[in-house]
């Protein structure tokens, strides 16, 4: 068994629930109800004031832009600069590729989960996702390589870095919370913090 420990105490004072990035399974809550598995779930996403309308709002301000290039370029053939309209052309291609990369990227996350008998993380980055289980008995969390780096989740030689969309000072928090869930896992039936 190998789980990385901490001499912190967990969860911190004021913290009801016991998690600031995780939630656990409202099924471990239920007072007195010792067949309900308890689980951990970690999605950690980019910050943004709303993502969803960001997206749409991106490409109505690309379609204005397109109008306003396009009206000024006709306005400069008629006056004899031909070469604009195709410069403006490129002008626009290369903003919309921009802001097709951008918008790509707006649902990129990180999903963490402890159920069962598994830890699965998803990693997804555009079109690309990477997903690796672990048992958990076996999963080591450690900075890659220092405190305010990535977290690296390795064991049954596979490896995975999260935390890409946490602030490089909170990713501490966060190791300390994987380390605490495992910790609880490996205790059997785990049981809620007290409230």
């Amino acid at each position: 068994m190998s789980v990385t420990t901490s001499t912190s105490a967990w969860p911190p004072k004021g913290n009801r629930e016991g998690f600031r990035f995780g939630r656990e399974s409202s099924a471990a809550r239920t007072a007195g109800d010792s067949d309900s598995e308890w689980s951990v779930d970690w999605v950690l996403e980019r910050t943004g004031a709303d993502r969803a309308r960001g997206v749409p709002l991106l490409a109505f301000g690309y379609a204005a832009l397109c109008a306003l290039s396009l009206w000024v370029a006709s306005a400069w053939w008629g006056h004899g600069p031909q070469v604009v309209v195709p410069i403006a052309w490129v002008e626009l291609m290369g903003v919309g590729a921009l802001g097709w990369a951008l918008a790509r990227h707006a649902f990129d996350r990180e999903c963490i989960a402890l159920r069962g008998n598994r830890l699965t993380v998803e990693r997804a980055s555009g079109a690309h996702v990477e997903r690796v289980e672990f048992l958990p008995e076996w999963v080591r969390v450690e900075p890659e390589t220092g405190d305010r780096s990535l977290i690296e989740l390795s064991g049954q030689g596979r490896r995975i870095a999260v935390g890409r969309f946490v602030a490089p000072e909170q990713r501490r928090q966060l190791a300390e919370e994987l380390r605490w869930a495992l910790r609880r896992w490996q205790q059997g039936s785990p049981r809620p913090a007290s409230m």
